[in-house]
């Protein structure tokens, strides 16, 4: 059988009504001429649908907690109660579908059905349309499952639909064969036994630190994390207690903006957006009223791809392996040349320590797309205590090339991050077509104010692009970053 790892059924186990473990996001599209409907989209559901078995199948818990959950496969699946159909009131701006977005994020997935659900949005001002993709974290492993929004997309807007696959669900287990196989597990793999025992103290953090030995086995270096941390990061308000709710807010930067920043100074481009994030993050504190020295700093949890030892560049980008590294974002440097200088050299040190896969080489993954990405580096944040780091930060390259579903191509496309217990704010970034997406999932009541940090990454970008012009000694046309 078929059975979920130690990482998954913490994260299983640790799921409550607070804290679903819900990855996905928004993409906007322009329909063709002849238009799309809530048909058409569930038509390329179902015919795509076979490159994604996890999703026919549902988890079955084994009687009495002796082995870790079994994916089995669902005998009434339906495609569509999961592909679902909602539209905005007019004047369907973007704040009413990041108001949807967050509201239909935050609710929990049925358990006893397959973990995912996408819906159809219907009434944007501009004509488009969005879909919203929500799937439980367990469905995407880095061991070859991957999200369903990245098999929806096609290069070009005359792909040839796929054939349904003629699917027979295999019979569903008994009680009695759970029972045999978990027993049978326990006596082949004594490990297992400690596994399950873990879990049940619903805490994925404290169970991912208890299986520090496993881990470092593991894809997710989580125990080497863990163990780089020297000291608690500062007390912030992003770690507060979170309800059930949530907002999410979005924005785009220019692409250009950045590279131009890049080219002028130090660091790669990621390092430019860490900048621009901290610089947010540090006219919300002090909108906020926090007074900041220069040595203040939040800790940032940044997932990036890994490079292992295999025969090509492209074999070691598509490999799935995540590390979760911490960085200490200077929110107290005013200075945002001095930001960005500090930030590149750590990330330089990293760098010098790991293999990490170049952003060229991952936007050009035919297995591994932004949705597979953003849902493996939010695996990283749930398995790490909530004492580790601040915020979570996961930024993924994407294609610069216009990508389609069902002849509709996408024109935006913003990731949602979970949040976990102790944790009020995820910030997911992905890049295409020349732009920067961010989605801000936050608290709904620990960050009622998260419209400052979107309007603060505008200003940050102003800041460092005018900084850097000054510092070398270039004329820049005053404009500011295009935020939606």
């Amino acid at each position: 059988m078929d059975r979920l790892d130690a990482i998954d059924a913490a994260i299983w186990f640790a799921e409550d009504a607070v804290t679903p473990r819900n990855v996905g996001g928004v993409a906007i599209f322009r329909p063709p001429a002849g238009g799309f409907d809530h048909e058409s989209l569930v038509r390329l559901i179902r015919n795509r649908i076979a490159h994604v078995p996890r999703y026919r199948q549902r988890l079955r818990e084994v009687p009495w907690g002796l082995s870790r959950p079994v994916w089995v496969d669902d005998s009434t699946f339906d495609v569509t109660f999961h592909v679902r159909r909602s539209a905005l009131p007019n004047p369907g701006t973007r704040a009413q579908l990041d108001e949807l977005v967050a509201r239909l994020m935050a609710r929990p997935l049925d358990r006893a059905r397959p973990l995912w659900e996408m819906y159809l949005i219907e009434g944007l001002e501009d004509g488009c349309f969005a879909v919203v993709t929500k799937s439980h974290q367990v469905l995407v492993d880095g061991t070859g499952g991957i999200d369903i929004a990245q098999v929806m997309l096609d290069s070009n807007a005359e792909a040839v639909e796929d054939t349904p696959d003629a699917w027979s669900p295999r019979p569903t287990p008994s009680d009695v064969e759970l029972v045999a196989a978990a027993l049978t597990s326990v006596v082949t793999r004594p490990s297992v036994a400690w596994d399950v025992t873990s879990s049940a103290a619903k805490d994925a953090g404290a169970a991912a630190e208890a299986f520090g030995r496993w881990v470092r086995d593991t894809s997710v270096d989580v125990a080497r994390t863990v163990a780089s941390i020297v000291r608690a990061p500062i007390d912030s308000p992003l770690n507060a207690r979170i309800g059930a709710q949530r907002r999410f807010a979005t924005t785009r930067l220019s692409l250009a903006d950045l590279r131009e920043v890049r080219g002028s100074t130090v660091g790669t481009v990621n390092d430019v957006v860490l900048t621009v994030v901290t610089g947010a993050l540090r006219e919300w504190l002090m909108n906020r009223g926090r007074v900041l020295d220069t040595s203040a700093t939040l800790r940032a949890l940044v997932p990036v791809s890994i490079q292992t030892d295999t025969s090509s560049r492209r074999e070691r980008a598509i490999t799935g392996e995540v590390g979760a590294f911490l960085i200490d974002l200077p929110v107290g440097e005013a200075d945002p040349i001095v930001r960005l200088h500090q930030i590149a050299f750590h990330m330089r040190d990293l760098r010098s320590k790991e293999r990490f896969v170049a952003a060229e080489a991952l936007a050009g993954a035919a297995g591994f797309g932004p949705p597979t990405l953003h849902a493996l580096g939010s695996r990283v944040g749930a398995t790490l205590s909530q004492r580790a780091y601040n915020v979570s930060i996961i930024n993924v390259p994407g294609p610069q090339r216009p990508l389609y579903a069902a002849a509709s191509e996408m024109v935006e496309a913003y990731p949602f991050s979970p949040l976990v217990h102790g944790q009020a704010l995820g910030i997911g970034l992905t890049s295409y077509q020349g732009c920067l997406f961010i989605g801000l999932t936050a608290d709904r009541d620990a960050l009622a104010d998260v419209d400052v940090i979107v309007v603060g990454l505008a200003d940050a970008l102003t800041e460092l692009k005018e900084a850097s012009a000054k510092e070398t000694g270039l004329r820049i046309i005053p404009g500011r970053a295009d935020a939606s």
